[in-house]
């Protein structure tokens, strides 16, 4: 039975499979002219219950965890891919059995697993090409000290014997064509001895094809070149390319106080419900705002954290106690990331179909929050 938004209960997330359908069709443009293959970044999103809109575009999933790949292998299907920055024993175990590819982040790991895991899957290498794109420091995989990826002045000829692919993941929400390319000359210039005899290459994620007017082309274009030079089988790991612009957090006013300034408290936290907001302080978009309103409010979250604010922004009209806002663009590292701050209600997860139907993914009550802290 669909459902109308009208009767749904903040906080929700909404998914909207039209938007998603968009996202995907580019995935799918790239994929012919490059001849590359897709595979969806988990650790960006999970929510299980849209991939039967998401498989028929891309290629399986890639993971950075033992569950991870679990959920992949069981509900999308395709290739699993398998990384971790650090496998134990007991995960290896678990995701041997499961994947077409494991990837590794260091030397001593590929030496402690190798054996146990030749025969089981493809196997890889995570390699640091110490460039990368990256608007924060804090998501830099190629910043001082970094901890992921070998290092060039680490590989030896040797290590052929034993890996048949490397992956680089160096870019976040990289929206420029020229810069990656620059990255790819740079990968295809110092890494060619082991590209030339590699079966596969992963070029990570964080290539945001998706953002408007992105020269898909001109990367389809280049990422051919390259797989053609090295006769090499190239993956790229989508995540926020695939579901930007896809979904809203949609929360309720509940209250209005001022200190100098107005802000409205939501039934929500950027702490419990959208972290990237605070871990990266980059300010939530309210869809009912105004460039040019006059009344100006804080955003806040009903949490006790005092600087737990989803952003300030502006309004034609003052907000009322009641009033629904909807913050837009929250699929990415959102659900993945949704803990019990607070003991704050966790927002239910919806799709709405293209025809306009609105399923229930999840909901979740007291019972679930009991249960990750204690049996």
């Amino acid at each position: 039975m669909s459902l109308h938004r009208n009767t749904l209960n903040t906080p929700y997330f909404i998914i909207n499979e039209a938007s998603l359908i968009d996202n995907l069709e580019k995935a799918k443009q790239l994929k012919t002219i490059s001849g590359a293959k897709l595979v969806l970044a988990l650790k960006c999103f999970s929510t299980w219950g849209t991939f039967d809109t998401i498989k028929p575009y891309l290629d399986g999933t890639t993971s950075s965890g033992p569950y991870e790949v679990k959920l992949g292998h069981e509900t999308f299907g395709g290739e699993t891919h398998a990384y971790s920055v650090g496998y134990s024993t007991a995960d290896i175990e678990a995701v041997k059995p499961l994947s077409d590819k494991i990837i590794f982040n260091s030397l001593s790991q590929l030496d402690t697993h190798y054996e146990n895991c030749k025969n089981a899957a493809s196997l890889g290498l995570r390699i640091n090409p110490e460039m990368s794109v990256a608007g924060q420091d804090l998501a830099n995989p190629a910043r001082q000290y970094s901890r992921l990826g070998v290092k060039q002045n680490l590989l030896t000829p040797a290590l052929l014997e034993k890996v048949e692919g490397f992956m680089f993941h160096m870019n976040c929400e990289n929206k420029d064509v020229d810069a990656f390319i620059a990255i790819l000359d740079h990968i295809s210039e110092n890494f060619s001895d082991y590209l030339n005899q590699l079966k596969w290459l992963s070029l990570g994620g964080g290539i945001f094809f998706t953002y408007p007017n992105y020269p898909i082309e001109k990367l389809g274009a280049a990422l051919k070149a390259f797989s053609q030079k090295h006769n090499i089988q190239l993956y790229l790991e989508p995540g926020e390319a695939i579901i930007t612009r896809t979904a809203d957090l949609v929360v309720s006013v509940i209250d209005i106080v001022e200190n100098e300034k107005q802000t409205a408290i939501v039934d929500s936290a950027t702490e419990a419900h959208r972290l990237d907001t605070l871990i990266y302080n980059e300010p939530a978009s309210i869809r009912e705002a105004s460039d040019n309103g006059t009344h100006s409010y804080i955003i806040g979250s009903c949490s006790c954290l005092a600087g737990d604010t989803f952003c300030e922004t502006q309004f034609d009209q003052p907000l009322y106690i009641g009033q629904k806002l909807h913050l837009m663009d929250s699929a990415g590292y959102t659900m993945v990331k949704l803990n019990w701050f607070n003991g704050l209600k966790m927002p239910s997860i919806y799709y709405q179909r293209v025809n306009g139907d609105i399923e229930l993914l999840n909901e979740f009550g007291y019972e679930d929050f009991k249960r990750t802290l204690g049996k």
